[in-house]
């Protein structure tokens, strides 16, 4: 059994391809061959942490990509999910009526393939250090500022392993960018992280899609 890290998968968000260089002529390519790529990775004995940005477009046909991923997957959602504790939808009318969307949210993720939906993870020990988990990294963003400040992790000394950047990069110090477009389509082993880590605070750029 082999625990995996990914992030910002889009399924079924057009715009994602042009803005992030991906190798596909159109959503339906892309959605197969993450499919694809990931249960060439993980096998239904593996745990996929899922750190955000999952599905856009159409969704109840993106979501539908879920179901056919291996593993047990666990989704620390992202600011497109809608079930993000962040998301405006949710923060809207009285407290009662707010908690009832968060439900409902919540559970068309869990009803996708999700086992576990969990906002704000305590930390988890990869390759024997203790590792923050997040869709936003400690600082930096795709866009050229910092968005999302409040929900950002303090930077307290400790690794994250974080989403959100897209292709911006691999590692940044101590920030290791799970996401698809910065490790060729695939889910991260946690192996792979505690070698970086080992390797301390550095600079990687993106590999290339397989």
């Amino acid at each position: 059994m082999t625990t995996y890290y990914t992030s910002d998968l889009h399924f079924g968000h057009l715009n994602i391809i042009r803005f992030c260089d991906r190798p596909f002529s159109g959503v339906s390519a892309m959605n197969a061959r993450l499919v694809e790529l990931w249960n060439e990775t993980v096998t239904d004995d593996d745990t996929v942490w899922v750190l955000g940005d999952v599905a856009l477009g159409s969704l109840d046909e993106s979501l539908a990509c879920v179901g056919r991923l291996a593993g047990r997957k666990i989704l620390v959602p992202g600011n497109h999910d809608r079930c993000w504790e962040g998301d405006r939808a949710l923060r809207k009318g009285d407290p009662e009526a707010r908690e009832r969307r968060r439900a409902k949210e919540r559970q068309r993720y869990l009803d996708a393939g999700f086992a576990e939906i969990d906002d704000r993870p305590e930390p988890v020990a990869v390759g024997g250090r203790s590792v923050t988990l997040s869709h936003f990294p400690y600082a930096g963003d795709s866009h050229g500022e910092d968005r999302f400040v409040e929900y950002r992790p303090v930077d307290r000394g400790d690794w994250v392993v974080h989403g959100h950047v897209h292709n911006t990069w691999r590692q940044r110090g101590r920030q290791i960018n799970v996401g698809i477009d910065a490790w060729g389509g695939r889910p991260v082993p946690a192996e792979a992280i505690a070698g970086l880590m080992a390797d301390g605070p550095q600079d990687l750029e993106p590999l290339a899609w397989a």
